[in-house]
């Protein structure tokens, strides 16, 4: 009998082998998203209220508010380990503001789905609506907010950033780069106003020597923020970069954009980073070998709308960056009749919200955008931007591999 018992337990050892290995591997696997909600653009006027953060807080507090159960359904649905939300207002009270849209919307069923859940936040105050003193918009006027403030917006924290996590945070870890100043960059891309005969050679700075001085370089933040996933190290490396329009013959939003993604790529290795300083004053780049994922709306195209040469490749033809694998969805490709439409993650027609891991430390098995086609049933949740957002959740999904 007891031959016999050790033979049925030598027996079961290489199913517990595969079981073990299996749940190894399963513990691994990471679902990593972003997504533009677009939340500043719930109706205040509709709510009598005047814009600021507290329209959303009071929204997050009801859980009934249409366009927010629409995106938290779409959360659901992808289920994503880590998630990047751009456009939240950063409300400081999480409890009022990210912790609450968690409690209030993700864990309440939608759509009849699992509720999801978020036990690590991370929010942070953000460039926009950050009052200055200049007239950095040349219109004759310093308000102090608007396009007067370092970023655009009409109040401290619009068009925010928050970052939720089923897996711990290291928030000894986190560096966030929002007081960079641009003219601290090598090489900045300096606006200029060009003269009669279109040429900046002999044309005028668009900002005085004063607000060069003063102007910091991210419109809202830039942040890496490490996540503790299977005793590794991932950095999520967020950013939101000012769309490159609404400007002029200065194009101090494109050039601002381009600088704000480069001051990412440059991040990425220390012989490139070697003058960026966190918002603590210390010099800081990521070491070699290290595990990342760049998450978040970009505004600038790879293809479509407004792609700018140059621009994202920054990133997507990184050495260490891996762009092999492009999210794409049914719903973007019967959106627009061009070429390559079905990588679209804005509506409009381009591909502006991205999720890049890097080469090292990462296999990549599948990645998407939530955009169903008109023909689902659940078109119902992206068909215009009052129902969810003028952006599309965008997702990529992981396994760590055991890189040192």
């Amino acid at each position: 009998m007891k031959n016999r018992a050790l033979f049925c337990a030598i027996a079961l050892l290489p199913a517990l082998f595969v079981s073990t290995l299996a749940s190894s591997q399963e513990e691994q696997m990471l679902k990593v998203a972003t997504f533009n909600v677009s939340m500043e653009a719930t109706n205040y006027k509709a709510l009598g209220m005047k814009p600021s953060d507290q329209v959303l807080q009071y929204v997050l507090s009801t859980g009934e508010h249409s366009q927010v159960k629409n995106i938290a359904e779409i959360i659901q649905r992808v289920n994503p380990d880590i998630l990047m939300l751009n456009e939240f207002d950063y409300i400081a009270d999480k409890r009022k503001g990210v912790d609450a849209f968690v409690k209030n919307y993700l864990n309440v069923s939608q759509g009849g789905l699992e509720p999801v859940d978020y036990l690590y936040t991370y929010v942070a105050t953000v460039n926009t609506g950050e009052p200055t003193k200049f007239d950095l918009d040349n219109n004759g006027k310093a308000e102090g907010f608007g396009g007067d403030a370092y970023g655009f917006g009409l109040y401290p924290g619009q068009y925010g950033m928050a970052l939720l996590s089923k897996y711990p945070i290291d928030v000894d870890g986190i560096r966030t780069f929002q007081t960079f100043k641009w003219h601290h960059m090598p090489h900045p891309q300096v606006p200029i106003i060009p003269d009669e005969s279109g040429s900046t050679d002999k044309g005028k700075p668009w900002y005085d020597v004063e607000e060069w001085a003063a102007l910091r370089l991210s419109s809202k933040s830039h942040w890496d923020v490490p996540v503790k996933v299977a005793g590794k190290t991932v950095h999520i490396l967020a950013m939101h970069p000012t769309p490159p329009n609404f400007d002029g013959s200065e194009d101090r939003n494109g050039k601002r954009n381009f600088d704000e993604i480069r001051l990412m790529a440059d991040y990425l290795s220390p012989d490139k980073g070697a003058y960026i300083y966190d918002d603590n004053g210390e010099k800081v780049s990521l070491s070699e070998n290290a595990r990342f994922v760049l998450v978040g709306d970009f505004n600038a195209a790879d293809i479509g709308d407004k792609h700018r040469e140059g621009v994202i490749e920054q990133l997507t033809e990184h050495p260490l960056v891996n762009n092999d694998i492009i999210p794409t969805s049914a719903g973007g490709a019967g959106a627009s009749g061009a070429e390559f439409s079905n990588r679209f993650t804005a509506y409009w027609g381009a591909r502006a919200d991205y999720v890049l891991p890097s080469r090292f430390g990462f296999d990549v098995n599948d990645a998407g955008v939530f955009w169903p086609a008109k023909t689902s049933d659940l078109y119902r949740l992206v068909k215009d931007r009052e129902a969810s957002s003028d952006h599309r959740l965008v997702w990529i999904s992981l396994s760590l591999t055991d890189d040192n």
